[in-house]
């Protein structure tokens, strides 16, 4: 397993599939995310079920805090292109809100990024963030991501246009 201070990174259990469920639906969680289509519970179910295996090339794993052993969260890491040594974290959520702004995001953005750049041997990791969303900005930028530039207006929430950033890191920047 993939551990650092405060989370331990595991792959997702079908299990998973409710909590994981009720974060889709909870505004607030959601508020940064590209919007989708409510399913409903049995179809988060049969998609837990149905979950593609991880591979290097794409995967998603549960934030799992290790002072109770409780999902609280996910990441995902994709779009690996191992000829040039990148990949994207394509997202990352603490859904339980009540770990917000403890440490854990930052937490479990070190780990992913030391898996990818000291065992799947990668040299630059990219993300795409909301500009307004500080939260994320913050976290990105304490392990190590830089602003590499900016889709003007092209995220939409709550009838309101957000810039894009796009972030990235060298493997020797990540702190």
């Amino acid at each position: 397993m993939l551990t650092g201070e405060r989370v331990r990174l595991r792959a997702l259990e079908p299990a998973d599939s409710e909590d994981m469920w009720r974060w889709y639906h909870d505004p607030e969680v959601g508020r940064w995310m590209d919007g989708s289509p409510p399913i409903s519970l049995a179809q988060n179910i049969e998609k837990g079920e149905n979950r593609p295996r991880n591979t290097f090339e794409e995967m998603v794993l549960g934030i799992e805090a290790l002072d109770d052993q409780k999902l609280i969260g996910y990441v995902a890491l994709g779009e690996t292109d191992f000829i040039h040594g990148e990949a994207t974290v394509q997202s990352i959520a603490i859904g339980d809100r009540s770990r917000w702004g403890a440490g854990y995001a930052t937490d479990a953005l070190r780990v992913i990024c030391r898996y990818a750049f000291e065992e799947m041997g990668l040299h630059r990791l990219m993300l795409w963030v909301v500009a307004d969303n500080e939260a994320a900005v913050r976290a990105y930028t304490k392990v190590g991501f830089v602003e590499e530039g900016r889709r003007r207006e092209a995220f939409r929430t709550r009838g309101k246009r957000h810039d894009f950033l796009m972030m990235g890191m060298l493997s020797s920047e990540l702190r």
